[in-house]
């Protein structure tokens, strides 16, 4: 178990006041077995009036409305949370579900819905092929988790890390053409690839601790801002989560806040003003994350 802080600081300044639209907010993650949360607050300038809700994914969101007009908008949120990834040397994958290809409960495909459908076109197939390899000899040879391992790493060692602060993502055969991205087109080309073979894929939207910045070990790519990744769905053993940016899985050092089918659905900080485009000057975004304690899992 890890015990950890965040401190996310997102920051808009304007070349003169400007009127704020409402914005949206997704900070707070769902407390859970495998994460226990102690403290949240965000802290909004100018102030706002903050409502609360759940979306249609079950992830906690923020909406802050103004009234009064500013040249810098600053939102900081502060979490305080205890972290339980999963530390096992396989998943418990049910049986049937042990080697590609398989397919879900009839009782749980509604459910899954759209997460197991590809979503961005692949005309030439390339996505496609570039999965193909991962498949062994032929159906029926190769390990579910195998399979899930070798795409995950594989995207690490083979496309180029590079972090943009633009918005937006990149198309999965964008990243295969640049044979590069940032974390969320890495998640997303790998939720196309692994939906390639009819596995259930969402997107995760959060935050990664880096060890090194406490004086451990073990460098990680991606950290002092928000990053994404990826869960799989998997019979026995639930949704269970793949980082291709650093070819890790099982959620070691990785804070989920936001869950979706989509990236464009779990945007941490979204919203608007009212002025002229050229009133933006510039976004500035920090995240902070520390282990205030550590723990094994009897600890």
């Amino acid at each position: 178990m890890q015990r950890l802080t965040v401190n996310h600081v997102t920051t808009y300044r304007y070349l003169r006041p400007v009127k704020f639209q409402d914005h949206r907010m997704m900070f707070r993650p769902r407390d859970s077995h495998d994460l226990r949360l102690f403290n949240a607050t965000l802290t909004i300038t100018p102030a706002a009036n903050v409502r609360w809700y759940h979306d249609v994914f079950g992830n906690s969101v923020a909406v802050a409305s103004f009234t009064e007009m500013a040249d810098t908008l600053h939102l900081e949120s502060q979490i305080v949370l205890d972290r339980y990834p999963h530390n096992a040397e396989e998943f418990p994958i049910e049986e049937y579900a042990r080697q590609l290809p398989f397919s879900y409960p009839a009782s749980e495909v509604p459910d899954l819905g759209r997460t197991i459908e590809r979503h961005y076109p692949d005309p030439d197939r390339r996505v496609t092929e570039w999965t193909r390899r991962f498949l062994g000899a032929g159906i029926g040879t190769i390990d579910t988790e195998d399979f899930l391992v070798s795409v995950t790493q594989a995207i690490q060692n083979e496309f180029g890390y590079e972090a943009r602060y633009e918005p937006g993502v990149q198309t999965p055969v964008e990243t295969l053409d640049k044979g590069s991205g940032t974390c969320r087109d890495y998640a997303l080309f790998m939720m196309e690839a692994v939906r390639s073979v009819g596995l259930a894929a969402r997107f995760v939207s959060g935050y990664l601790y880096d060890p090194s910045i406490d004086g451990g070990s073990g460098e990680v790519t991606g950290a002092g801002a928000t990053h994404a990744w990826v869960q799989v769905y998997l019979p026995g053993a639930g949704w269970v989560e793949f980082d291709p940016t650093n070819g890790s899985y099982g959620g070691q050092n990785l804070v989920p806040i936001a869950f979706a089918r989509e990236p464009q659905q779990a945007i941490p900080v979204s919203g608007s003003y009212d002025g002229a485009a050229e009133d933006f000057l510039s976004m500035y975004v920090d995240v902070q994350v520390h282990a205030l304690q550590v723990f094994d899992q009897t600890g």
